[in-house]
């Protein structure tokens, strides 16, 4: 997976392209991201097939599990590390600067019995709340090169 070695020390967000709520998020951290962290992909794009597979996530599906967003950090190292759930939100919001590397810290004091569970009920509604698109939207010019 040579494609994904130009990423350096930047967090990957694969994500849901075909969810609403998820393709908001990711317009909301690319307007955020001032220092250059994040580098975005939606789960169904071919440069993540074979990380998804390799950590365990069906690439059929048009999300990397049941509504579940992934971060990576160095992948396809020996150092690589794979948040899901709100361990993920809170990477990238560390990621972020002020207030947001602050929010960060704070939810870190939140136990992840009760994050992750308040996670998956986002998660199971959003279709229902805020819809599926029935294609991945495509990035503008400016944001073509945070997107793999």
């Amino acid at each position: 997976m040579s494609y994904l070695n130009h990423l350096g020390d930047r967090l990957l967000v694969i994500y849901d392209g075909h969810c609403v709520l998820c393709n908001r998020s990711v317009r909301w951290l690319l307007r955020r991201d001032s220092h250059d962290r994040l580098r975005f992909a939606p789960s169904s794009a071919p440069a993540v097939a074979s990380l998804l597979t390799r950590i365990g996530f069906s690439v059929n599906n048009a999300a990397p599990g049941p509504g579940t967003i992934l971060v990576v950090r160095y992948p396809d190292t020996p150092s690589e590390q794979v948040l899901c759930r709100s361990d993920a939100v809170i990477a990238l919001l560390a990621e972020l600067p002020r207030p947001w590397a602050k929010v960060a810290v704070l939810l870190r004091f939140v136990p992840r019995p009760l994050r992750d569970p308040a996670y998956r009920l986002v998660a199971r509604w959003r279709y229902r709340i805020w819809g599926r698109l029935e294609s991945c939207p495509v990035p503008s010019a400016s944001e073509r090169q945070k997107f793999l």
